[in-house]
C-alpha cells in the first residue's frame, strides 16, 4: 500500500472521531494500526478499541489527567508527556509493524506549546512511503497543512454545546 499523510483541522466536531473511524474500517480491513493521543490522560471510550480490536489497534495516551487549556502554562509533566509520546510515535511509525498511524490531537499540542513545530515537522517527514499517517486537532500550522496529502478543514456551524449548554456525552464525544 502507498500511504499518504492526512491532515483533520478545524473548530468543528469530529476531527477524532473522523480518525477512530478510519482506524475500524482499517482494522476491519486487517491492517495495523497505531493510535497516539496527545495531551489526553483521562478516560475515553475510544480506549476500549485495542480490547475490541486486540490483533489490529494499539493505542496510548500521552498527557495527564489534567486537561490543559488555552492561554495556561503548561507542567513539566505535560511537557515531558508531550515529548515522550513524540518519541513513542515516530518508534511506531518507523518500526514497520504499523499500516496507519494516528497522531490525535498533535496540531494543538504544538499551538499550546508542548511541543516545538519544527520537531514535529521533522517526524512527520519520515513518514515511511508505506504508512498512512493521520494527524488530528485544531490549529494545524500551515508548514503541517502544505505537507498533508489531503488537508480536511471541520467547520462548526452550530453545536449543542453552545446552544443547549450540553456537555460532552459518553459514547458520542467521550
Amino acid at each position: 500500500m502507498e500511504g499518504r499523510f492526512q491532515l483533520y483541522t478545524g473548530n468543528g466536531k469530529g476531527k477524532t472521531t473522523a480518525a477512530l473511524g478510519l482506524a475500524v474500517r482499517a482494522a476491519c480491513s486487517g491492517m495495523k494500526v497505531y493510535i497516539g493521543q496527545f495531551m489526553k490522560g483521562q478516560d475515553y471510550s475510544e480506549l476500549a478499541l485495542p480490547e475490541r480490536f486486540p490483533e489490529t489497534i494499539t493505542m496510548e495516551q500521552y498527557g495527564t489527567p489534567k486537561l490543559l487549556c488555552k492561554g495556561e502554562k503548561p507542567s513539566t509533566e505535560d511537557l515531558v508527556a508531550a515529548q515522550n509520546g513524540l518519541i513513542k510515535l515516530m518508534e511506531a511509525m518507523l518500526s514497520g509493524r504499523f499500516d496507519v498511524i494516528i497522531a490525535d490531537e498533535l496540531n494543538v499540542t504544538v499551538y499550546l506549546g508542548l511541543l516545538d513545530k519544527e520537531d514535529v515537522l521533522e517526524v512527520l517527514r519520515k513518514r515511511p512511503d508505506n504508512v498512512e499517517l493521520v494527524v488530528t486537532g485544531r490549529y494545524a500550522p500551515d508548514s503541517f497543512v502544505e505537507l498533508a496529502d489531503l488537508v480536511t478543514e471541520m467547520r462548526e456551524v452550530k453545536h449543542y454545546y453552545e446552544t443547549e449548554n450540553l456537555l460532552a456525552r459518553k459514547g458520542i464525544e467521550n
